[in-house]
């Protein structure tokens, strides 16, 4: 969905390095792979045409943080409880 992003931080040899892939357009989402010691980062259309990629070490990522967009509340959703804390 536009506005989902992923955020990814390295170690750079001394110093972090942070990198930030979104999906730009409506109908786009952001998929995380990871195998072989790499981690991808995929803006992909409904399709699942990839339309940008990013490739990263496995051993130098620090943090993979996924951010989705903010969606509005359903009028079916139901209110949370807290749950009670026992003694």
């Amino acid at each position: 969905m536009k506005g989902d992003r992923v955020e990814i931080v390295i170690d750079a040899g001394g110093s972090t390095r942070t990198y930030d892939i979104e999906a730009t357009r409506a109908g786009r989402r952001v998929e995380v792979t990871h195998g072989r010691g790499v981690v991808e980062v995929t803006e992909a259309t409904r399709g699942g045409t990839p339309v940008r990629t990013a490739r990263f070490m496995a051993g130098r990522v620090l943090a993979l943080v996924e951010h989705p967009a903010p969606r509005p509340a359903l009028e079916d959703d139901a209110a949370v409880t807290p749950l009670r804390q026992t003694a």
